[in-house]
């Protein structure tokens, strides 16, 4: 089980150059990636995303990258197209308020989006070191999400123990709720006509009556189900995240079932605290892979 929230940090060298991925995931129903490389590195953005989608199946993943050289030629690339848009985004602005459009070229080279500057390298050797890099940081991501995950399984455990706990007094109290009726029917009428025989008949459909308007035995087994491949699911690899969504999603289903049916102070205490131990789950459950 892997948690879809973590961090992951990779670093390649070579010679007096430095690049450095940093992946940083949080929760989503998809698989999602952010990442904007310059232009100098956009032949590696399909690259990356593949060794990112290879291990990492559901989750958003903002992708960071720092490139540093000792040495070397110097280059500056110009993104004109974007810059083309700030200048006319400037003028736009002074036409519109009637101020004065003060926007400079020298101004314009602070734009971190607009200018790039970087050491001339050989385009393929910056590939392998991004490539090395989002490797690295991919598996020390994948690691933290698994360490991440181990924790939440280990709470799902503990909040499946409380249910099953919760269910056992359910299922021990259940027959005796029917029995209970009766006794308290029983002594109702008698207290109301005394001496008269009691027509055991009409008591008994009555007992019927509400035996089965209470019975929770159908949702006591299905719950008891769902809890058994909750706790299968567990231990399996992969993407359990909806899997597990959906199991959680049906032992609710049941134990609103068994409040709805049940009119006994005793198992509505219980199946009050099944319902808290689920929503556990369910909030829980949105942050596994």
């Amino acid at each position: 089980m892997k948690s879809m929230t973590g961090y992951g940090k990779g670093v390649a060298e070579r010679e007096n150059k430095t690049l450095t991925v940093e992946l940083k995931a949080v929760n989503n129903r998809f698989l999602e990636i952010n990442a904007r490389l310059p232009k100098w590195l956009l032949a590696g953005d399909e690259v990356i995303r593949k060794e990112i989608a290879s291990v990492i199946k559901r989750g958003s993943i903002d992708f960071f990258y720092d490139y540093k050289s000792v040495g070397g030629e110097k280059a500056i690339t110009v993104d004109n197209e974007l810059a083309s848009l700030y200048v006319d985004a400037a003028r736009g602005l002074g036409n519109r308020f009637g101020v004065k459009d003060t926007l400079t070229a020298y101004e314009l080279l602070r734009f971190g989006d607009v200018v790039t500057v970087t050491t001339e390298s050989d385009t393929e050797v910056l590939l392998e070191m991004l490539i090395e890099a989002t490797q690295k940081a991919v598996a020390a991501l994948d690691e933290m999400r698994k360490k991440e995950g181990e924790s939440v399984k280990q709470d799902f455990e503990k909040i499946v123990g409380n249910i099953k706990e919760h269910l056992s007094a359910v299922s021990l109290r259940a027959p005796q709720v029917v029995s209970e009726h009766k006794d308290k029917l029983k002594k109702r009428i008698e207290e109301y006509l005394g001496e008269v025989e009691i027509d055991e008949a009409r008591l008994l459909n009555e007992v019927a009556f509400f035996a089965d308007k209470v019975d929770i035995n159908e949702e006591i087994s299905r719950l008891g189900s769902h809890i058994q491949q909750f706790v299968a699911t567990l231990g399996k690899s992969g993407e359990l995240g909806r899997q597990l969504d959906f199991l959680a999603q049906e032992m609710n289903r049941e134990v609103n079932t068994m409040g709805s049916k049940s009119n006994d102070i005793t198992i509505t205490s219980h199946v009050v605290a099944m319902k808290n131990e689920i929503e556990k789950i369910k909030e829980q459950v949105r942050n596994v892979e």
